[in-house]
């Protein structure tokens, strides 16, 4: 049969049906598999690079430098803060001290004071001597240095 002559119920046409709008699209390159192969590398030998050691050793060197100079850099505030604690322990340590040099500037004055030495003197049956008891010492340069007036 001739094309021209086909029933338009036979023949075919491009017929638009209507798309899910929930349908994902598809991704490119799906329909391509990958099939991985089975590789031995075991009895592969790296090849020695003869600059590898240098620029090792390069590198080391410039991070040894690096950090010499930020030890440097580092160094002086570092001091100034740990002398700074210091200086501050000081300051607290010699309030501390000052508080405690009144304290017993205090009990001194207490333990010295005429009341409580007479109260002793009391205690003790102690009286002040008469001016016969007391020696003038004399420095005669003689090894002698106290005389008793009589």
């Amino acid at each position: 049969m001739p094309a021209d002559t086909e029933s338009p119920a036979v023949r075919l046409e491009a017929t638009r049906t209507e798309r899910d709008p929930y349908q994902l699209r598809a991704l490119p390159f799906e329909d391509v598999y990958f099939v991985p192969k089975k590789l031995d590398n075991s009895k592969l030998i790296r090849e020695a690079d003869p600059r590898a050691g240098g620029a090792c050793w390069s590198v080391i060197g410039v991070a040894s430098l690096m950090l010499a100079f930020l030890g440097g850099v580092l160094a002086p505030t570092v001091a100034n803060t740990v002398a700074g604690y210091k200086l501050e322990a000081l300051r607290v340590e010699a309030q501390n001290l000052a508080k405690e040099r009144r304290t017993l500037e205090l009990q001194q004055a207490e333990l010295l004071s005429p009341e409580r030495l007479d109260k002793l003197a009391q205690e003790q049956h102690l009286v002040t001597p008469s001016a016969s008891q007391v020696v003038h010492l004399e420095n005669k340069g003689e090894g002698k240095v106290a005389m008793v007036k009589q």
